[in-house]
């Protein structure tokens, strides 16, 4: 046995102590002298960011680390009674929360929890979905852009983000990027059309109306790119199913609307349902750690789709959750959203050696460092506000007004049916002639339908201040019920015109809302066959999440508007267009075929081996309605396109203009779109691309010069299959309306 001389021992003890002070003074003045000497703490407001991650990702635990990349629900508390108990069951650590409420007591008492009972003090970042608008909707996506103004996008993002962050909700899971082609699948609601470049401008007014120039500013909240990538691409506009898509076609067409608003500082991203020609999306470590990580250096994280690690069970590609977790996280997804199987089994498998501690902890920067960026360690609560402080504001009224009435869309006009001259009896029919609930659209956040402005029928009331209009609903949205037919016909007969209001319900388009025909239920279409034998103009009016088929019923119009659904403006907007003191300026950002059949039918298809064959024998072959098709009350003139030069080379400079006469009788609004066409490349391209769209006022009488300059590199350049750009000598077209200039670039 050892006998220990404590004495001894003591003296040991106090001699490396000692030497040990001398060392550490020593070495503390030698990192002085190299300015390191700092202890850094997370908490400390005044240190960089990146050194608050990482001192405290070093104090973390495996749990600790695991809870982060978890989002779990939170539902609404209803009853103030029950908010103890509600956040009792919050895991003090948990990384997010999906916040359906609008309560900012409530969300405070929870973020208090996680401030004050966890271990670490790590805020929560409460997450919704945000699509257009809170409590104030706007207009449906798909609608704002056929206004061809991402300024009042961007104005609406920022408003939605002040109401948002005053209700406790720290980032939405938005813009929707999807390019999509489909008008079968219900999602094209949600997004901005079929265009790569229209979705990437959107995207990236999105953007910065939600975060602000700077992130983390005063009432600003984090973004999130979705579905990535390829979810528009949905086979027969069925959710959920496998998507075909080559790398090439991902570069070209499903990609630039990612990167792009990822250029313009998007915190998040979102994984997506679709198998990627044999990958998930999320399980897709190329998209997800190639792409958007290497090639783009996105420093945010990816927060899976509801359900969706789970789901790869589902897909094919795991045998059991637990795989599906190693696979998804593998590839690059740092947090799953709802279905708690990362907490599940993620540090089993770090145990197991399966998923590697360092990506884990270079996950859990990423949550942590949007954390930082957004404040939530320095300012963890949010205002405490009243509803009437908070909602409804005039300022976010008035952008409202303004997308839904830009947003509009004339169709068709024969005769001058439009505008109404208010001296005319108007019979109003159709089941969305007094309705509010479906203007809302899909998604509507948590907008009520009593903050809709007014239906179609009492907006008219208001504008034309008259006794002049009749209603009669005639039949509902859909079923078989023709009891009211009569009592449209007996008002109709009545009435100079007849203004019928049809469409789709707001459910009917959105997530899971796959139709297999895009014409409206029969009944509405019975109805206006009846209405029809009375031989009066008959005004269509369309409140819809996608574009229609049309091609039975527009020969019985005489003029046709489609006015989307305008979220809480309501039916004011349309009403101001119908009576002239508006001018329709939108154009449509999505095709209308001709027939269900046509599908998939977009306006930049590739070109064809045999161009004047392979058509369609029983119906035609061009849409309805194209793509940037829109009508005014006004008529444009265009001029000869004019360039700088018509021979180029590369790293010259090159501008386009061309002169837009206004040659009608009233001032409006003329949005012109630049497109290119190559007629020759190595990799085939489609017959023309959008480069750039401009839009502006034109006084009656006035000429407007609308100018473009043209990138090469950008604008006559493509992506091959590892989404490297190239660009090749040969012509190019730029094409206005049915204007076209060439121009030949050379060696």
């Amino acid at each position: 046995m050892r006998i220990i001389n404590r004495k001894n021992l003591k003296s040991r003890a106090i001699g490396v102590f000692l030497l040990s002070c001398s060392f550490t003074l020593m070495s503390g003045t030698q990192i002085w002298a190299q300015g390191n000497s700092e202890k850094v703490s997370y908490k400390d407001a005044n240190f960089p960011i990146e050194k608050r991650i990482n001192d405290l990702v070093s104090q973390m635990t495996l749990k600790e680390k695991v809870m982060q990349l978890n989002q779990f629900l939170l539902g609404k508390n209803n009853n103030p009674n029950n908010m103890g108990g509600k956040v009792k069951r919050v895991p003090a650590e948990i990384g997010s929360l999906i916040y359906t409420g609008i309560d900012p007591v409530f969300r405070n008492a929870v973020q208090r929890k996680a401030m004050e009972e966890s271990r670490l003090g790590i805020p929560i970042i409460f997450g919704y979905d945000v699509i257009h608008g809170l409590k104030t909707v706007y207009s449906i996506p798909l609608a704002q852009a056929c206004s061809w103004n991402t300024e009042l996008t961007k104005s609406a993002s920022a408003m939605a983000a002040k109401e948002s962050k005053l209700s406790g909700i720290d980032w939405t899971f938005s813009p929707m990027v999807d390019v999509a082609r489909d008008p079968r699948w219900g999602r094209v609601a949600e997004g901005y059309g079929e265009d790569p470049y229209t979705n990437a401008q959107f995207a990236i007014a999105a953007v910065k109306g939600y975060q602000g120039d700077q992130f983390g500013g005063e009432f600003k909240i984090a973004a999130c790119l979705k579905h990535f990538v390829g979810y528009g691409a949905s086979e027969g506009g069925r959710d959920y199913v496998y998507t075909e898509i080559s790398k090439q076609t991902l570069w070209d067409t499903y990609l630039p609307s990612f990167e792009a608003g990822i250029d313009a500082g998007a915190a998040t991203v979102m994984s997506a349902f679709n198998d990627i020609s044999g990958v998930p999306a999320s399980s897709n470590h190329y998209t997800m750690t190639k792409i958007l990580k290497e090639k783009w250096q996105h420093d945010g994280f990816i927060v899976s789709d509801w359900g969706a690690v789970q789901q790869l069970v589902a897909q094919g590609v795991a045998e059991d959750k637990k795989e599906a977790v190693a696979k998804a996280f593998n590839a690059g997804l740092e947090m799953d959203m709802a279905d708690k199987v990362y907490k599940s089994y993620l540090e089993e498998l770090v145990n197991e050696g399966k998923v590697s501690l360092g990506n884990v902890d270079e996950a859990v920067k990423r949550v942590l460092r949007v954390k930082f960026k957004l404040g939530l360690f320095d300012h963890p609560y949010v205002p405490e506000l009243t509803d009437n402080e908070r909602y409804l504001l005039p300022e976010y009224l008035k952008i409202g007004e303004q997308i839904a009435e830009e947003s509009i869309v004339l169709l068709k006009n024969e005769n001058n049916t439009l505008p109404l001259a208010k001296s005319k009896k108007v019979a109003v029919i159709g089941p969305l002639a007094k309705d509010t609930e479906n203007l809302l659209g899909c998604w509507a956040g948590q907008g009520e339908v009593k903050d809709v402005a007014a239906s179609i029928y009492s907006a008219l009331e208001k504008e034309f201040k008259t006794n002049q209009l009749s209603y009669a609903k005639g039949c509902d949205f859909d079923g078989d019920d023709i009891g009211g037919f009569a009592e449209a016909s007996n008002i109709a007969q009545d009435a100079d015109v007849i203004l019928l209001c049809l469409g789709e319900k707001a459910r009917w388009t959105g997530e899971s809302s796959s139709r297999s025909t895009l014409s409206l239920p029969e009944i509405q279409e019975q109805l206006l066959f009846e209405l029809k034998k009375l031989g009066k103009p008959i005004v269509l009016v369309l409140s819809n999440g996608r574009p229609l088929e049309l091609n039975r019923i527009e020969p019985l119009c005489d003029a046709i508007v489609e006015m989307w659904q305008p979220g809480v403006a309501g039916g004011n907007p349309v009403a101001r267009v119908l009576s002239g003191r508006v001018n329709p300026s939108g154009k449509l950002a999505m095709t209308f075929p001709y027939s269900t059949g046509q599908i998939p039918i977009y306006y930049n298809m590739r070109q064809s081996a045999r161009p004047r064959f392979g058509k369609y024998q029983d119906i035609q072959t061009t849409p309805l309605y194209e793509f940037t098709y829109g009508l005014s009350y006004t008529t444009f003139e265009y001029g000869e396109l004019k360039a700088s030069v018509t021979q180029v080379k590369r790293g010259d400079k090159l501008s386009i203009q061309i002169p837009v006469t206004n040659t009608g009788k009233r001032e409006g609004m003329e949005t012109v779109h630049w497109f290119i066409s190559d007629p020759a490349s190595s990799i085939s391209r489609p017959l023309k691309e959008l480069k750039y769209f401009e839009k502006k006022n034109i006084k009656a009488g006035e000429t407007t010069v609308f100018s473009f300059d043209v990138d090469l590199e950008r604008d006559f350049g493509f992506v091959d299959d590892k989404g490297d750009r190239f660009m090749e000598s040969g012509i190019y077209n730029i094409l206005v309306k049915d204007k076209n200039i060439t121009i030949e670039l050379v060696d």
